[in-house]
């Protein structure tokens, strides 16, 4: 990949992140831990050391990321919940980090996958449901002009 290549890469990344929403920028986070471990799990099984620290490193750095971007006004205890799924994940590539083995590596990946599935369903509840309130939205409008339509046919025939 040439440095032309690149460029184009990175400007469709930064284009991407920039008109991303705030639930695909979350699951662009999962995907990027989920790369970044599987890229170090290989790795480690390749036995390039460094390779593996700076890629968990990566994933590690999302993870704490991910942990800070929380919202605890909005539902505490989900939050606390997902904090502390993403401190076992931390914990265990911190792990994996420093006695270079595969195993923890694996089970940050199981939940970071399960809770990468669980958002996009929630993904597409919110996106129903949005779609549900514009349907309504919608509805209401149409009972509205049809509620001024009578009332402005009673007006006529009165009037």
């Amino acid at each position: 990949m040439g440095v032309k290549d690149n460029t184009t890469t990175n400007n469709y990344l930064k284009t991407k992140v920039l008109t991303a929403s705030a639930e695909e920028l979350q699951l662009m986070l999962y995907d990027g831990a989920i790369r970044f471990c599987e890229q170090a799990r290989q790795a480690i099984q390749g036995k390039e050391i460094e390779k593996s620290f700076h890629l968990l490193t990566r994933a590690e750095n999302i993870l704490l990321e991910m942990c800070s971007g929380m919202r605890d006004e909005i539902a505490p205890e989900t939050c606390g919940n997902m904090r502390r799924l993403y401190v076992f994940c931390y914990e265990r590539l911190v792990a994996a980090n420093m006695k270079r083995r595969v195993e923890p590596i694996e089970e940050s990946l199981q939940v970071l996958r399960h809770m990468r599935q669980t958002w996009i369903l929630l993904m597409k509840k919110l996106k129903e449901e949005k779609a549900g309130d514009k349907k309504e939205i919608s509805a209401a409008y149409d009972d509205m002009n049809q509620a001024m339509e009578e009332v402005g046919s009673k007006i006529s025939l009165e009037g």
